[in-house]
This record gives C-alpha cells, structure tokens and sequence, in this order.
C-alpha cells in the first residue's frame, strides 16, 4: 500500500513538473510574415480616417473608437480581427458611411494601444466593453436598428455577443469571413499560416481553468505573422484569456440559434485564411434563415477593401 501511494505522489509530482514546464516554456513563435495580410493596406490612404475618441469602460479604462456620423437610421458597430486597429476598418466603415448609416469603428480592449497588449483582464471583459460602449450612445429613436459587424475574429466575437445576455442591445449581426473554433471544418491549419498555437500550453491553461486556477491566462498562447517593426501598430501576441474572449465560443452553433433578429455572413470565395465554400453546410442546418453571401473573387483581406466586397456588405447592412 505504501508503494501504491508513493507511485501516486510521484506520478502527481511529474504531471505538475511536465504542467510547470509547458506553462514556462511553450511559448508560441510568430511565423513568417503573411504577404496578403501584412501588404493589404500599402495602397490605402489611412489619412482620412476620422480621429480617435475615447470612452471609459466600467473599469476605468480609456478605450478607443472612430466615428462617422450618418443621416440614416442605420447605426453600425464594427469589430475589426485579430492583430487589428479601429483604422484598419476606415474602408468598410467609409462604405457603410456612404450610405447615410452612422458608424462607429471600436479599437478592442489590448489593441489600438488600450490596456495590456494582446490580453484582458478576465473573459467576457471584451463584452461588458461592448455594453459599456453602447451605453454612451444616444437613446435609441423611433424606426432605428442597431448593427455588429465583426470581420474575422471580430466575426467570431461577434457570433458569440450574439448568443449572450445582452445581444438585444443589437437588432442584426453581420459576420465577416468570421472565426469559427479552431476544430471546426472552416478553419485551415494555423489559419493559412497567419498565426501559430502553442496548443500545450492552451491544454494546460483549459484544464487549470476548470478547477478554477486562472493566474496564468496572461501567458502568450498565440502568435500572428507580423513583423516585429510593426509591433508597435498591430498586436503580435494573444494571451489565452484574449483567445477565449475574443472570438467564438465552443459551442457557437447555440450562439447561431438562439442569436435574436437577423444573422448575416459573407465571405470571400477565394479566402486564404478560412475554407468559406463550408460555411453553409456547417452553419445553414443549425439556422436555416442565416443569410450567406460568398463574394467571387477576393481572399481574406479583400473582404474589408476591395470595391465589390464592401459593396456586397453596404447592400446587406442596409437590406430591409
């Protein structure tokens, strides 16, 4: 019996010690540059952008946005993906502008320069934000709608605010080539080679979180192909608490079918990052009334830049 337990403790004591070292060690490495991610924007002039304001999350911190005041009552709220920034979003946000809707461009918690660099402070933090956002809106009036958009991972994000408790601050949501969970059919290998995994250290970090140890959902477990002199604009590196947050949840098809008011997707047809031609299979059985536009032509980037793409989601954020 003696032998049983010390064959026990032993065992423990190197699950910990295997734990331990995966926690300090397996730190995800940023892959190459991506050309048609890092060389979207060399001929997009950023300068007109309107500039940056501010509002103040519950917790005090000074969070950004671009606004584009409309005369329509279409008001918009964009989500930009993974690395991104508020600009990053100016095209499609000047598109839907053009159309009279009033839009409001966020720069997410740990992006734009706000709060800590690729990380939160708990999981769903990004979505109080959101409500805290929305808060400081002017009342509703009579006869208007409210949008989120989300591109990418803000998508993904998007689809998972969808199926919260506070979806009904928005009467549609439109995903933009979204995010889907990595195990997923949308999803390619290290998303086309945009990001790396450090898949242990999530394993680790999942299962510390079920019996509620979170100390370390700081810890870097996604790295995107940026470059390091561009560290200083887009985020390079995403903690597992910002991995869990922001994007989909694992059990996003109950997302989908409780999601209130209209769900729209549209995607490229030549998407480098995701499978889109699986989408409808995967998401039209769960929500037969989702609405799925795949856009000849333009990979994933294209979807938030190029003339027909915007074109294809100004038609669907002003569809009656």
């Amino acid at each position: 019996m003696r032998f049983v337990v010390i064959l026990f403790v032993v065992v423990i004591l190197l699950v910990l010690a295997t734990m331990a070292g995966i926690l300090a060690f397996d730190a995800p490495q940023a892959p190459p540059a991506m050309a048609s991610v890092e060389h979207a924007f060399d001929r997009v002039d950023l300068r007109q952008a309107p500039a940056i304001r501010h509002f103040t999350a519950r917790d005090g911190t000074s969070l950004v946005f671009r606004a584009y005041p409309g005369h329509t009552r279409e008001t918009i709220v964009l989500v930009h993906g993974s690395s991104g920034t508020s600009v990053s979003m100016h095209p499609l946000a000047s598109a839907l502008n053009a159309r009279g809707g009033t839009v409001y461009a966020l720069g997410m918690r740990g992006h734009d320069g706000t709060g800590h660099s690729g990380d939160i402070d708990y999981i769903g933090q990004l979505d109080d934000d959101i409500v805290d956002f929305m808060k400081r809106l002017e009342p509703r009036v009579t006869g208007e709608r409210r949008t989120l958009l989300g591109f990418s991972s803000g998508g993904g994000f998007v689809l998972r605010f969808a199926g919260g408790a506070n979806a009904r601050l928005f009467d549609r949501f439109i995903l933009v080539s979204p995010q889907l969970p990595a195990d997923s059919p949308v999803m390619r290998p290290n998303a086309g080679g945009w990001v790396a995994v450090a898949i242990p250290r999530i394993v680790v970090l999942k299962t510390l979180t079920r019996f509620g140890v979170g100390v370390f959902g700081g810890l870097h477990v996604l790295a995107f192909a940026v470059p390091p002199e561009k560290y200083n604009v887009q985020t390079p590196f995403y903690s597992f608490r910002m991995l869990e947050n922001f994007g989909p949840r694992q059990d996003y098809l109950a997302d989908l079918k409780n999601a209130p008011g209209r769900v729209s997707l549209l995607a490229g047809a030549e998407d480098e990052i995701f499978y889109s031609d699986r989408y409808a299979a995967l998401l039209k059985p769960v929500r037969p009334d989702l609405r799925i536009t795949i856009v000849p032509g333009m990979g994933h980037m294209d979807m938030t830049l190029k003339p027909a793409a915007l074109a294809a989601i100004a038609s669907e954020a002003f569809a009656p």
